[in-house]
């Protein structure tokens, strides 16, 4: 029982983030993307941005867009509302290991308790014996909720740990990280950068994979 206790804690989410970044070039703004499996009714793309130019360009996470069939622009969520919408749907893969887990233990706890308790009945120090079990089963019991609540901790941190950020992009630099869009079918992702001395934008179109 204790054993199975100790799995309690999931694994994270995103379990191999990609480590291929985009590779500067002379005198152009290189991209890639890797659209990861969906996690609940998020879709998780990794993005990499890299500046082989003189200019200094700013990436706006918010400024980053995926385009549909229909060739709309859909707006990525904010990490937070990510974590939130994975969890809350109850299919982000760290909750649903530890739920797995948490409701496998919890009927061996109830089989186990039960067990002794019915024992306890027609023997002697019955009192302190059901005491023990109930005492037990509550510990436990909390144990697996308290287990759900860190992995969903852990869960969100992680996912806000990998998440683009904004930032400067200067020559010869890379800046890489996750943007989290609703679950669905998309062709194409658009990133708009800014160029931070002049205030123009330049959006660059890559096709979704």
């Amino acid at each position: 029982m204790v054993a199975v206790w100790g799995c309690a804690v999931a694994s994270p989410p995103i379990k191999h983030p990609p480590q291929v970044v985009a590779t500067p070039q002379t005198g152009h703004l290189t991209t890639s993307l890797q659209a990861g499996s969906p996690v609940g009714d998020i879709q998780p793309v990794y993005v990499s941005i890299a500046n082989g130019t003189n200019e200094p360009y700013a990436v706006v996470p918010s400024q980053i867009f995926a385009i549909n069939d229909a060739g709309e622009r859909v707006a990525p969520l904010a990490p937070e509302e990510a974590a939130r919408q994975a969890g809350g749907a109850g299919e982000l893969k760290a909750a649903l290991g530890s739920a797995a887990v948490s409701g496998l233990a919890a009927g061996a706890v109830g089989a186990g308790l039960g067990a002794i308790g019915g024992a306890a009945l027609g023997g002697a120090g019955t009192g302190a014996v059901l005491g023990s079990v109930i005492g037990a089963g509550s510990g436990m019991l909390s144990g697996a909720s308290r287990g759900q609540s860190k992995a969903d901790q852990q869960a969100s941190e992680q996912i806000a740990g990998l998440a683009l950020r904004p930032e400067e992009v200067h020559r010869n630099f890379t800046v890489s990280g996750y943007v989290f869009f609703p679950k669905g079918e998309y062709r194409e992702i658009e990133m708009v950068l800014v160029n931070r001395e002049t205030g123009d934008t330049e959006s660059i179109r890559q096709p979704w994979r």
